[in-house]
């Protein structure tokens, strides 16, 4: 019993020497500001405060160039720019700005030698736009210092026009906006060009940023379609995500967010590796942000110049679309796009050829939008790569499909050297009512290129020297078919 007394005594005198407001372990949380993190020294740090990012606001005010005074004794913290005038009290849900009166979601909280308040208030009152990044545990605040940029989306060259701040908080939340706003359904990078597939209206502004260098587009009057927001996980509960870039030295990464509510936009960041221009073309809803560019912004190797063929590879299904799931489990999406970014590399070394991809990582696209690219690129030829299922395991072979007469020549082509390619069985050139092999307007063709229904097929499909096998036979078919040397 005087052992539990003690104890309960030492448990006490903790809870009083160690006060909290139910805030979580967010203390290593980071704050950059236009991408430059700020340092926390002292006690600063962020937090979550009931469900509230909350950031220690001298920080912030100070490399804004505001002037921020602490008044002890009525636990007031004042904040000056220019005309500007903010006034926040410790414990007070109420701040003054310009003497009005304005609202906060939760009061400042004193933290020994600093103050902290929830980003919200920032945002609205500071001018920046907010991102909080949930996974990283990161505060990105955004100013909207602009360095000219080649990217008007109306000529696909020039100035890239004025940033104009939102009136939301753009701290990720809901996707919500108007009923009419357009809809984002894929975000895809390959062959050093950013590709944005919407449909609908949007009011799109490019413009480049320094230090560090991005280009930043923003898409107001949309949102990300139910098909983007559903998939698996290119958005995180804060509406935002981003794509891992490798293989490209002039980007480290692409990052997208739901970056307003009010009016709902969508931005999307291109993370340079250093200063680049850069070509914004629109062609029916499908944004290209070409970085194979001069320092001129001239296009040094657009699309299809200098008569090269122009090849759309399509990676079948992904993200939160798996396709078929093979006996030991393995993924069809998986397999389609490893054997796409196999085909990618090797056509990238035909000097006659130009790739795009639909998608080179685990993002989804809708049919449409697939068949959309090719389109407006005006593909020479289409290929979209696909693994079988049958009800019966012992279903098993290649099979090439087409659905236009102008394709059956190709597919012809296609499925002898898929054939020699697997090793499987031959299960003929078949009539095919597919969507992106229907609608698209070049010859094209769909490759199932064997069963994962079968143990024997998943197997050997799952084989680096078969996939390998199979990348080359698709080259060697587009090759032969299109003439090229």
């Amino acid at each position: 019993m005087k052992k539990f007394g003690f104890m309960a005594v030492l448990l006490f005198v903790f809870i009083l020497a160690f006060p909290h407001n139910g805030q979580a372990a967010a203390g290593s949380a980071k704050i950059f500001l236009d991408d430059k993190q700020l340092s926390l020294s002292g006690n600063a740090k962020v937090e979550n405060v009931n469900g509230n990012i909350m950031i220690p606001f001298r920080v912030v005010g100070e490399n804004l160039g505001f002037d921020v005074a602490w008044e002890q004794k009525t636990r007031t913290v004042t904040i000056k720019k220019d005309s500007k005038v903010i006034k926040l009290v410790v414990n007070q849900k109420t701040a003054d700005v310009n003497g009005t009166k304005v609202s906060l979601n939760i009061a400042p909280i004193l933290r020994t030698d600093t103050v902290i308040v929830p980003i919200r208030f920032v945002s609205e009152q500071m001018g920046l736009k907010v991102n909080w990044d949930n996974i990283k545990k990161i505060v990105y605040l955004y100013t909207q210092e602009i360095e000219t940029g080649n990217g008007d989306a109306g000529t696909g060259a020039g100035n890239g026009g004025e940033a104009t701040p939102g009136t939301g908080s753009g701290n990720g939340g809901s996707n919500t906006g108007s009923t009419s706003a357009a809809q984002v359904n894929g975000i895809s990078f390959s062959d050093n060009r950013l590709m944005i597939a919407t449909n609908g209206q949007a009011k799109v502004n490019a413009f480049k940023m320094s230090g560090p260098d991005r280009i930043v587009i923003d898409l107001e009057n949309a949102k990300f379609s139910d098909s983007f927001s559903s998939s698996n996980s290119p958005l995180d509960q804060n509406s935002m995500g981003s794509l891992d870039i490798s293989g490209y030295p002039d980007v480290s990464q692409v990052r997208y967010s739901l970056y307003n509510n009010n009016p709902s936009t969508v931005r999307v960041v291109v993370d340079l590796n250093y200063a680049k221009n850069y070509k914004l073309t629109n062609e029916n809803g499908l944004y290209i942000v070409d970085l194979n560019t001069s320092d001129s912004g001239t296009p040094s190797k657009p699309i299809g110049g200098s008569g090269k063929k122009i090849v759309v590879i399509d990676a079948g299904h992904g993200a939160h679309d798996p396709g078929t799931t093979g006996v030991t489990g393995k993924k069809e999406k998986d397999f389609n796009l490893a054997i796409v970014l196999k085909v990618e590399k090797l056509l990238k070394q035909e000097p006659n050829i130009d790739v795009v991809l639909t998608r080179s990582d685990d993002t989804f696209l809708e049919l449409k939008d697939r068949v959309k690219i090719a389109n407006d690129l005006k593909a020479d030829v289409f290929v979209s790569i696909h693994a079988n299922s049958a009800g019966s395991s012992a279903a098993s072979g290649s099979e090439t499909y087409y659905q236009r007469d102008a394709s059956k020549a190709f597919a012809n082509v296609m499925h002898k050297y898929l054939v020699q390619a697997t090793g499987l069985s031959d299960r003929g050139v078949r009539y095919g009512n597919f969507h992106v092999i229907r609608e698209t307007k070049m010859p094209a063709v769909l490759l199932e290129v064997g069963y994962l229904s079968n143990k024997k097929d998943e197997a050997t499909l799952f084989t680096e020297s078969v996939q390998q096998r199979v990348a080359q036979g698709v080259v060697n078919g587009i090759k032969e078919y299109l003439g090229v040397q």
